[in-house]
């Protein structure tokens, strides 16, 4: 892999993140799920091109943004300059309280309740060791930092293609879906708009180089082959997967299970290898949460330069690491898995992380309005925005509608967001830099 430049990272390394902020637990559940409404072959395999093309779209938006307003702090900094600092404070503020601390604590758990079966410990003991040891791993430099996420990411990328090969090679042992099932009577039905929303869900991460846009060597250059190299990889990889799981195992078999990866594995090779794979997809679960610890506290870092309130926050050690911020979402983290109680903030969070990332991506009209356009351009500019926004809107629409409580659980943690920027009289945003 591409080392680090300096105190920099090559796009190899950011496309690193990106990849390890996508693939997660979404990848190995969300089949089962589908399952429960829909049964053809081809209306799943539309979902998941659907979510790479849409995720695609988000990704070329962001590159022509990052190399524009090339400082770290992804939709933070964004906002921010294209269109008020307290949209951007706002941004800020929801991973400050609730995004990736929220999703490192996700993810742990998930880790521990995997390993937790085969080891003599707790899963809450395995989540926390965990968010800690990745933690001082990305307490110390950028290089240490991206040796760590390389490595296990480039790991993880081998898990699934052992997986994918494995699948294909080996004679199903389960009864695999039926190919000729219509599909076209499936591409209507309300379920398949919610199938879709599953499948989103498990490519969020696509943007998240745009967070660390400082460290990355040549980002005008560098970044967009990290946004949109990282998204495409993943998207193969994805869609392959799905048709590998279904080629394996049938409806009966996976319908309403959120552990896939285990029952292919225990199908293909029997209970002992079921539960090795399970033990190494949790295990590489460490990479997803690295990635969330690398980038999550160069957004606080980020405010922390701008805001008063948050400038203790600010402080790096002498490696250019923001130690404090790493590990005041370490703390929000732990917090998370000692209370149990951040499944519900997960859900109500998600509208308003939706709703940032649509404001983003229509930034970009709204930056070559005020400023022109020079240097990089997003491939299929407007068409590919204006999908990505016409999607944005139908899923945000989708949750006010069926989760309301979570969505206006989101918008009451914008007024508190709100509040604290309004407390913080002594604003030192620096628009210049």
């Amino acid at each position: 892999m591409q080392q680090a430049s300096g105190k920099k990272i090559g796009w190899v390394s950011a496309a690193a993140i990106v990849v390890a902020n996508m693939v997660g637990t979404g990848v190995f559940t969300s089949l089962g799920l589908q399952l429960e409404s829909l049964r053809s072959v081809w209306s799943i395999i539309l979902l998941w091109v659907l979510g790479g093309l849409i995720s695609l779209f988000g990704a070329f938006s962001y590159a022509e943004l990052g190399t524009k307003l090339p400082r770290s702090g992804g939709e933070y900094y964004f906002l921010s300059r294209i269109y008020h600092p307290i949209l951007g404070y706002l941004s800020g503020w929801i991973s400050l309280t609730v995004g990736f601390a929220a999703s490192v604590a996700l993810a742990a758990m998930a880790m521990g309740a995997y390993i937790g079966k085969f080891m003599p410990v707790s899963a809450q003991f395995i989540a926390v060791a965990t968010i800690l040891l990745v933690s001082l791993v990305h307490s110390v430099n950028i290089r240490q930092s991206s040796h760590f996420q390389n490595t296990f990411t480039a790991l993880k990328l081998l898990l699934i293609l052992f997986f994918i090969l494995a699948c294909f090679i080996m004679e199903p042992v389960g009864a695999p879906l039926e190919l000729k099932t219509s599909w076209h009577t499936e591409l209507a039905k309300p379920t398949f708009a919610v199938s879709l929303v599953y499948v989103l869900y498990a490519f969020s991460g696509w943007n998240a180089a745009a967070y660390i846009v400082e460290e990355i060597d040549s980002p005008v250059r560098n970044l967009p082959r990290a946004l949109i190299g990282g998204t495409l990889l993943v998207s193969v990889l994805y869609v392959l997967l799905q048709l590998a799981f279904l080629k394996q195992a049938g409806v009966a078999q996976l319908q309403g299970k959120v552990e896939v990866g285990q029952i292919v594995a225990e199908l293909m090779f029997g209970a002992s290898g079921g539960r090795a794979i399970s033990f190494f997809i949790a295990f590489f679960l460490v990479s997803s949460i690295s990635a969330m610890v690398w980038v999550g506290p160069r957004v606080v870092r980020a405010m922390a330069n701008d805001y008063t309130i948050w400038r203790f926050l600010s402080q790096d050690n002498r490696n250019g690491i923001p130690v404090r911020a790493v590990w005041l979402q370490a703390s929000i983290s732990i917090f998370m898995i000692a209370t149990s109680s951040f499944e519900q903030v997960l859900v109500y969070s998600g509208f308003v992380l939706q709703l940032f990332t649509t404001a983003a991506v229509a930034g970009v009209f709204v930056m070559r309005w005020k400023n022109g356009h020079s240097g990089y351009s997003s491939p299929g500019y407007p068409w590919v925005q204006l999908a990505f926004l016409a999607i944005s809107f139908w899923i945000l629409a989708f949750l006010l509608y069926e989760r309301p409580v979570e969505s206006l659980w989101g918008l009451a943690n914008l007024g508190l967001g709100a509040i604290s920027y309004w407390l913080s009289k002594d604003y030192l945003h620096k628009a210049s830099s």
